[in-house]
Formats: structure tokens, sequence, C-alpha cells
């Protein structure tokens, strides 16, 4: 039988720990982080909104996928912290962060495919290289992986 629980009760740590899996100490990194937020007790004790429970959910998973969490970051931005977020803001997160999750699909797609051929590094190691890459022309264009790289990305020094 399911519990009826109210949109306005708060949760301990302890409380949110045990339902997530996630650490309190991973909870108060997330806090500190601007992820999650809770209200303190007159005790100085924190408290957590129970709609918090979705946000640890979704970072459980990114994080089990090893998705950064700047990246989730950047998809809770224009989720509220201080109210229940509603099912449009839900929704308005959801399509952004799926455009982000696409495209690294792509990419990882396209590292599994370029994994057996060059991938424009300028090792010149792989037989492929020297019809892919003859003379490392891809030199000219930058270092690493050349073939690998993705339009708009920059490459850090």
């Amino acid at each position: 039988m399911a519990a009826n629980h109210s949109s306005e009760e708060l949760l301990t740590i302890g409380e949110m720990s045990g339902r997530t899996g996630v650490a309190a100490s991973a909870l108060r990194y997330y806090e500190e982080l601007g992820l999650i937020a809770s209200v303190r007790t007159g005790g100085n004790q924190r408290r957590f909104p129970r709609h918090m429970l979705r946000r640890v959910s979704l970072i459980s998973v990114a994080k089990n996928l090893g998705i950064p969490l700047t990246d989730v970051q950047d998809a809770f931005a224009d989720v509220p912290l201080e109210r229940t977020p509603s099912h449009e803001d839900w929704q308005r997160a959801s399509r952004a962060w799926k455009r982000q999750l696409e495209e690294r699909r792509r990419r990882i797609e396209r590292l599994e495919y370029e994994l057996t051929g060059c991938i424009g590094c300028g090792c010149l190691s792989m037989k492929a290289c020297t019809l892919l890459n003859p003379d490392d022309a891809l030199a000219e264009t930058g270092a690493g992986p050349r073939r690998l790289e993705f339009e708009g990305e920059a490459r850090e020094a």
C-alpha cells in the first residue's frame, strides 16, 4: 500500500540518503554545488523538501552513466530549487538535456566507428593512417585527434 506524502514534507539527510541510496556526504556536496537545496531547522539540521528526491535520483543516474556534474548543473539551471518544479519546468529541462545527450551519443558512436581506423592523431602507426592521413596532413589543422574533433568544440591547450 502506497503512503500518502505531502509535497511540503521535509526529509532528514538520513531519510534522503536511505530513499535515494546516495551517501549523506554526496548530498552535502550536491547542495554545495547548488544541485539540490535544503532548509535548516532551529537546531541547524538539514531538511530536504520531498521534491529533491527526483533531482537526487536524476543526479545518481547521470553519475552512473558518466555524465559530469557540470552537465547536470546545466540541465537543472532552469528547474527551481525553492519550490516544487512544475511539469512544464521538468519538460523544459528534459528537452534541453535530451539534446545534450543526443550529441553525446553521436560522439560516442563516432568514436566507436573510428576506433579501428585512423583518428587523425598524427601517430602514423597504423597502416590505415597512411591512407587516411598521408604524411600526417592533419597535423596542419592542429594537435590531437583531428578526425574526432567536433564542430564548435574548442580544444584545450
